[in-house]
């Protein structure tokens, strides 16, 4: 189940509100083994979401296309440069499918970029299935319609792909500033 919610780039629920509400059902699971668990599914369902999305570089325009190569030759140049930036997106409760669409785009081939998520993706469910009887019902309460909640989840998700593809990634590793391209997606 968490290896499709993970798969599915939109409108699924995020995998941590999946693990705590298994966790709130029966108590007695291991904290610890169900995060390991939840982890490892969502990593393999964000490896074939990368895959997946890598199909789709062809509809990406040439000037992002080579925004998306220089930040993934960035990444390769630095020793733990996809490492890292997969481990501090893991460890955060925010959905990973703009980081794992953007890495297929990128044609990333790193196994560094697993082994940070799968890690920070751990470090996280154990956080968040320990407190979750605390994070979950506010969540609901804010959201008493889950498909609303959802759906301005991965609204945010969708605006940081088109985000993170606007930037021009040569401009802000050479010069440190910030500078935006139109995506092609724009132009029609």
């Amino acid at each position: 189940m968490l290896i499709g919610v993970n798969t599915a780039p939109i409108l699924m629920p995020p995998s941590w509100i999946v693990l705590t509400s298994f966790y709130l059902l029966d108590p007695s699971l291991n904290v610890l083994f169900l995060a390991m668990v939840g982890a490892s599914g969502a990593t393999l369902g964000r490896f074939f979401l990368k895959k997946i999305s890598g199909l789709f570089r062809n509809f990406v325009g040439e000037e992002q296309k080579t925004n998306l190569d220089i930040i993934g030759d960035y990444l390769n140049r630095k020793k733990y440069g996809y490492v890292i930036a997969s481990f501090l997106f893991g460890a955060t409760p925010l959905p990973s499918n703009m980081l794992f669409i953007a890495y297929g785009l990128m044609r990333a081939k790193s196994i560094s970029i697993y082994a940070g998520f799968w890690f920070g993706r751990t470090i996280s469910y154990v956080i968040m299935i320990y407190f979750g009887d605390a994070v979950l019902r506010p969540f609901f309460e804010i959201f008493e319609d889950r498909l609303t909640g959802i759906l301005l989840i991965d609204g945010a998700g969708i605006g940081a792909i088109i985000l993170f593809a606007s930037i021009n990634w040569t401009v802000l590793i050479t010069q440190k500033k910030i500078k935006f391209v139109k995506p092609k997606i724009w132009r029609i």
